[in-house]
């Protein structure tokens, strides 16, 4: 059973997840952290923003790996995950640019992205802590219901429910790619750690099929059963589908004194 941490609200979950990152970076300057986009993992990215800076942490060995990125939007449009990881985790936290990794959605070079991010995540030693966000229908990355639980990096179709949802953040939903690069389920399960964050009622569903349903394809967040250290923080509205949620709130005030609590 994944560890669930049920708190008031997504300031206090994206607190915590960065005392997690944190203290990983105090422990190895150079850690490898999986980045996620989106707005689940927004609150993490501030709370390291602010953190960082008031504590003064020296970040400029922490090394990193993007989820996944378009296929054939120019690396410099603002919707492209190399654009958006550079301007909401790069700058703001001060990480080293050359350090960060997305993977690459070039159309002249696809046919060789997905293997040699593969072996970039391998050389780098593994990911340390992997970031993820939920979709409401259960997806991570871009692995959509179908995707293999052993799936690596590799190229997918987006459904039209993902590029309609996505379509908010561009100026027509023809301009939505319709392929995408992803970090496959099987590439996420080798990270040493998963910190899944999930926030507000329209995630309820999903997260209760990925905690305590059944691991199948058609919710890929289940694959996080597989792993054996996975942390899920999630807000009240997301926590209300849990058929377990009283136990969570329980083990979670009720760690012993010689567990590890961050927070």
């Amino acid at each position: 059973m994944a560890e669930v941490v049920i708190l008031e609200n997504e300031h206090s979950a994206g607190d915590l997840a960065a005392s997690y990152i944190l203290a990983a970076i105090a422990e190895h300057p150079d850690v490898v952290l999986g980045l996620a986009t989106g707005s689940s993992p927004a609150s993490t990215y501030a709370a390291l923003t602010r953190r960082v800076r008031a504590e003064g942490t020296d970040v400029s060995g922490v090394r990193g790996f993007a989820l996944d990125e378009y296929v054939g939007l120019p690396a410099e449009h603002p919707e492209s995950y190399r654009e958006v990881i550079r301007r909401e985790v790069i700058q703001p936290i001060g990480l080293d640019p050359a350090r960060i990794h997305v993977p690459n959605g070039d159309i002249a070079t696809i046919a060789e992205a997905s293997g040699a991010f593969e072996q970039a995540i391998a050389e780098a030693g593994g990911v340390e802590i992997q970031l993820l966000g939920i979709g409401a229908s259960g997806h991570i990355g871009f692995n959509e219901p179908g995707s293999s639980l052993a799936s690596v990096t590799r190229v997918k179709t987006l459904t039209e429910k993902t590029r309609n949802d996505n379509a908010r953040f561009f100026d027509r939903l023809d301009d939505v790619p319709t392929h995408c690069i992803t970090q496959g389920i099987g590439t996420i399960l080798r990270a040493r750690r998963l910190i899944l964050l999930a926030f507000g009622e329209g995630k309820a569903h999903a997260l209760a099929a990925a905690v305590e349903g059944p691991v199948s394809a058609s919710i890929p967040a289940s694959a996080i059963q597989l792993h054996p250290h996975v942390t899920v923080i999630v807000d009240e509205a997301a926590a209300s589908h849990l058929q377990h949620h009283a136990y969570y709130r329980h083990a979670w005030q009720n760690q012993p004194d010689w567990a590890v609590r961050l927070g």
